[in-house]
């Protein structure tokens, strides 16, 4: 019985411990969700603004054709 007691604070010393990795390992997969959504709220904005740009490029003159902006020597 008195082997018990001590088995008994080693399993939760050890469950303590395992609880805390899980707790690290849960706060860097938030942190590592939290940096991607801002990456992507940002490549939203760079959509946005090319699209912004594109639409404004089409309204100042004729539609561009890629062959108009060739080279003269093709």
């Amino acid at each position: 019985m008195e082997n018990q007691p001590n088995e008994l604070a080693e399993r939760v010393t050890e469950l303590e411990i395992k609880s805390s990795y899980a707790e690290d390992l849960l706060d860097q997969l938030n942190m590592t969700i939290y940096r991607q959504q801002q990456q992507i709220d940002s490549l939203v904005q760079q959509v946005a603004h090319l699209r912004q740009q594109s639409q404004n490029a089409g309204q100042d003159g004729a539609a561009r054709n890629l062959r108009d902006e060739l080279p003269p020597h093709y």
